[in-house]
């Protein structure tokens, strides 16, 4: 599947063309500490290889196509400290590609199968493929390229970010597997909290009876978790969890798990004494029925705008029977998001929100009343 995802990307590309996509490097915290790494999820898709300072190299050239992993060689005396990296096989074994190199001998490639001498073996290689995410302006992509247009003015940079997104909109078999896994941790973990979930306790206590299950399975959460009570439910982002829960009170929990590098993103409501007053449960069973009706109209061909307006209009109709708004323009008083998004190996996954849902899109549906 790796090879297949990679030639999908090589169909998009012009030919005679160089596409250079990058891990990511670890960022420094202190003097002698690293933030965690994360990888990029684009050079991720395409390699499976989840280490810094690497790079992969596909040439689409005239006449035949080669693939590269430029690496990290680490001393072994950096190796006492920080570990070993994966090693040259290894890395050739899990992303699939023809060649590993030295990430210091880059630039140097770059010059050599670019200049006319090469011509011969690959054609003119005149254009060049960066992953440039707009919101991502310090990324190694963007260093890159400020290099570049220095050191190879001649060469044509082209962005293939949406490219990229386009690929991961559809996901393959493992892809699906690999987000059931990180769902199914997460059920897990929500099954944990409500055995402790009580009046008097502190919403940071149920978020640690939510990590005590992802530390048991050695996962970590896909975004910070979001564990709401009382009137803290009604702020999408509400991040402090640090009060204490009401006997009546509802409580809102938004969060996920990573599996593989794929991620769950689930929201839940509870009420902390274990049982709705009839208030709750009116308005609880209108955005269970939003939910619901709204899974059994997704299909392939419906739109993003058809998707929002189907609940939507669930939740007017429930709003008007709540006796809470009189025009259904006043129902964003109590909606103020989207049905949901895509997901993957980003929380939000990338994708175009323009075309009409397809076989293998992963969507979430989350609607709610405030």
């Amino acid at each position: 599947m790796l090879v297949l995802r990679r030639q999908k990307l090589i169909e998009k590309l012009e030919s005679e063309s160089i596409t250079i996509l990058f891990s990511g490097a670890s960022k420094v915290k202190t003097a002698d500490q690293h933030y965690d790494f994360f990888v990029n999820n684009n050079f991720y898709y395409l390699t499976l290889l989840n280490e810094p300072n690497m790079a992969l190299v596909i040439i689409k050239g005239k006449n035949m196509q080669k693939s590269f992993v430029f690496k990290e060689f680490r001393t072994p005396e950096r190796a006492l400290w920080d570990g070993e990296l994966l090693s040259p096989e290894i890395v050739k074994q899990t992303s699939k590609v023809d060649e590993v190199r030295n990430i210091e001998t880059l630039e140097s490639f770059l010059q050599s199968v670019t200049s006319s001498s090469r011509a011969n073996i690959f054609g003119k290689l005149g254009k060049l493929n960066l992953d440039l995410e707009a919101s991502n302006l310090d990324s190694t992509s963007y260093k890159f390229l400020n290099k570049v247009k220095d050191v190879h003015p001649y060469l044509q940079v082209n962005n293939i970010h949406m490219d990229l997104a386009s690929l991961r909109m559809i996901k393959d078999e493992l892809e699906i597997k690999a987000i059931k896994e990180a769902i199914k941790t997460t059920n897990a973990g929500l099954n944990n909290v409500m055995k402790h979930l009580e009046g008097g306790r502190y919403e940071y206590e149920m978020v640690a009876h939510y990590l005590h299950i992802l530390n048991l399975e050695n996962k970590k959460e896909s975004f910070k978790t979001i564990a709401a009570s009382g009137k803290n439910a009604t702020i999408l982002h509400y991040v402090d969890n640090n009060q204490k829960l009401g006997d009546n009170d509802l409580m809102l929990f938004d969060l996920g798990v990573y599996h593989d590098h794929y991620a769950s993103d689930i929201s839940r409501t509870y009420p902390v004494s274990g049982k709705f007053t009839p208030r709750q449960k009116e308005v609880y069973e209108i955005v269970l029925k939003a939910n619901k009706e709204t899974i059994k109209m997704l299909k392939p061909g419906v739109t993003w705008r058809e998707f929002n307006e189907f609940a939507a209009k669930i939740l007017i109709e429930g709003l008007y029977q709540l006796g809470l708004i009189k025009s259904d323009e006043e129902y964003r008083k109590y909606y103020y998001h989207s049905i949901g998004h895509f997901l993957g190996l980003d929380v939000h996954d990338i994708g175009n929100y323009e075309v009409a849902l397809e076989p293998g899109m992963v969507v979430t549906v989350e609607p709610g009343l405030y």
